[in-house]
């Protein structure tokens, strides 16, 4: 069983690989011998279950949490608790798939309004004025 992203869409397990380390920041003696904080690993390149177009979104949405070896690399050291680390750092990967599956809008080019047109040729005229009154001052003869 895997990662549910959606009904009908699961990142397999097989995709996935959790190591735990050692967490900085507040926890005492505990700090230094448990490892708690959590690095979840996700495959990208190996996935199947992600058509193209969602992986290509996801690299870009991933950043610089994306290594050299095509993995999705997240980590997670909010809690003190291991298990609860965990469900955050896969709660971090389903945002982030989910955000991957929604197509960018097409962008459809619009002209300007005519009013529009009128406010910045208004604009320009005035600023002409403005620079033709700063020139220098002719002397009258």
């Amino acid at each position: 069983m895997g990662l549910m992203v959606r009904p009908g869409l699961e990142i397999p397990d097989a995709d996935l690989e959790t190591t735990f380390i050692r967490s900085s920041g507040p926890g005492g003696q505990n700090v230094n011998k448990v490892a708690s904080a959590v690095q979840l690993r996700f495959a990208l390149d190996r996935n199947v279950t992600l058509i193209a177009d969602v992986k290509a979104r996801l690299r870009i949405l991933a950043g610089q949490r994306l290594n050299d070896a095509g993995e999705v690399l997240i980590v997670a050291r909010e809690s003190r608790s291991q298990e609860q680390n965990r469900r955050i750092a896969e709660q971090k990967l389903l945002d982030l798939v989910r955000r991957a599956l929604v197509a960018p809008r097409k962008r459809y080019a619009t002209k300007p309004t005519r009013a529009s047109k009128e406010r910045r040729l208004e604009t320009k005229s005035r600023q002409q004025r403005n620079k033709r009154l700063r020139g220098r001052v002719r002397a009258e003869d």
